[in-house]
Parts: structure tokens; C-alpha cells; sequence
């Protein structure tokens, strides 16, 4: 019996006791006793290094923010600026062209105001020319029908002869005046049909060619490709005998060795 009590009086100090319900409390105390006394752990320095990061760059936000107004008030300061000075300058474009408007406003008026040319109508009358009155010595009334008061034929004549020999003199001046021959310089270009085809023998043919007014010059070969060349030549006619049409026709008739006759250039003289 008296061991029962004795337990009975255990279990009621314990069930009196609570330190051990409330020992989350104590360890939480306990772990900022340490913190305090050892310094922050490093998930707080990482709580307080992301804090101090996000300041930053909040800080970092209004200085952008701030300087990007910045800009912009400069920007609409500048362009405010250029259009006072466009403004400016229209207003004086627009006194300058009342100043001329103005002008001509002036001088309009004072030639309306100036008096008007006289019409033809109203002109002054031509006065002709006084008729000398030649006088009869004789006094006789039937001599008035020898007398020429406006000259005599024999000057007209005069002046027609005078003019008909100078005509004669300058045509006969200008019949002694060699007349001038229009000549054109003229390059050829002749193309054989292959490159088999002799070439000296077809320059020869080509001189061989011969009329009046017709002058052969200098020639040379020119490459054209694949083994080929062509005759390029020189020749120098009077445009009143020789044509071009007549010098490719006389030289395609060389069948043997001309394939084609080009004009090359063209040049009077």
C-alpha cells in the first residue's frame, strides 16, 4: 500500500510538470541565444545579400528612370529650340515678301497712274515732202511736158547695170574657189570563216578593191576567239562616190574567204 501511494504521488508531479510540452519554446530560445552570440547564420546572409540586391537594383530602376527623363527633356528642349528658330525665320521670310508685294503694288499703281500711249488714230500726220516747182523760162504753157519732175530712166538703168556687174563679179569669184569634197574616214572589220582561212590572201582581196574616190590605209589583226581573227582596216572615201553599202558589197563577193563585212566606226573628215 504504501508503494502504490508513492507511485501515485509521482505520476501527479509530473502531470504537474510542463517543461517538456513547451520544449520547442526553449530550443527556439536557445537558437537565438547562439545566433546572438555567434553571428547571423548563412541563410540570413543570404536573406540579407538578396535584400540588399533587390535595393540596388531598385536604385539602379530610378537613377535609369530618372536619367531617361533626363533625355527626353533635352531632346524637347532641342526641338523646341529648332522650331522657335523655324518660326523665326518664316516670319522674316514673310516680312521680306510683304516688302516686295508691297513694291510691286507701287510701281503697278504709278504706271496707272502715267499717262497712255497716244493711239495711232490720234498720231501726228506725216507731212510729205515739199514738191520743188521748177520754173519755165520761157513762160510757155506747152513745155511742161519736157520737164521730169521725178527723175529720168537713165539713172535706173544706171543702177541696174552697176548691180547686174557686181552679181557677175562675185559669181565669176566664186566660180574660181575650188568647191569643197566631203570625205569620211571609215574602219572595217572583216570576218573569214575559220581559222584555216588565210588571211594575207584575204587582205589582198580586200585591197584589191579599187574606184575613184576610194583610199586604202592601214589594216591589222584582231582576235576574235577560238583560234580566229578578223581584219580590221582603215580606208578613206569622198562621200559623193563611195558609200559603205558599195564597199561591203564588192568585198562579200570575195565568197572564199569574207564570211561578213562590219562597220566599225565612222567618222567625216
Amino acid at each position: 500500500m504504501p508503494k502504490q501511494s508513492s507511485n501515485m504521488s509521482g505520476l501527479q508531479c509530473l502531470a504537474t510538470e510542463n517543461i517538456w510540452f513547451d520544449k520547442h519554446r526553449y530550443d527556439e530560445a536557445e537558437k537565438r541565444f547562439y545566433e546572438g552570440a555567434n553571428g547571423p547564420t548563412i541563410q540570413q546572409q543570404q536573406v540579407k545579400t538578396a535584400q540588399h540586391q533587390a535595393k540596388a537594383r531598385q536604385q539602379k530602376r530610378q537613377h535609369r528612370n530618372s536619367s531617361s527623363h533626363g533625355v527626353g527633356d533635352q531632346e524637347l528642349v532641342s526641338r523646341m529650340k529648332s522650331l522657335e528658330l523655324e518660326n523665326h525665320t518664316l516670319h522674316k521670310v514673310v516680312e521680306e515678301m510683304r516688302a516686295v508685294l508691297q513694291k510691286l503694288e507701287f510701281r503697278v499703281a504709278t504706271l496707272e497712274k502715267s499717262p497712255a500711249a497716244v493711239p495711232c488714230s490720234k498720231a501726228a500726220p506725216v507731212q510729205a515732202a515739199p514738191v520743188k516747182q521748177v520754173k519755165v523760162e520761157n513762160g510757155d504753157e506747152d513745155d511742161d511736158d519736157d520737164i521730169d519732175l521725178f527723175g529720168s530712166d537713165e539713172e535706173d538703168e544706171e543702177a541696174t547695170r552697176l548691180k547686174q556687174e557686181r552679181v557677175d563679179a562675185y559669181a565669176a569669184k566664186k566660180a574660181k574657189k575650188p568647191a569643197l569634197i566631203a570625205k569620211s574616214s571609215i574602219i572595217l572589220d572583216v570576218k573569214p570563216w575559220d581559222d584555216e582561212t588565210d588571211m594575207g590572201k584575204l587582205e589582198e582581196c580586200v585591197r584589191s578593191v579599187q574606184m575613184d574616190g576610194l583610199l586604202w590605209g592601214a589594216s591589222k589583226l584582231v582576235p576574235v576567239g577560238y583560234g580566229i581573227k578578223k581584219l580590221q582596216i582603215n580606208c578613206v572615201v569622198e562621200d559623193d562616190k563611195v558609200g559603205t553599202d558599195i564597199l561591203e558589197e564588192e568585198i562579200t563577193k570575195f565568197e572564199d574567204f569574207v564570211q561578213s563585212v562590219d562597220v566599225a566606226a565612222f567618222n567625216k573628215i
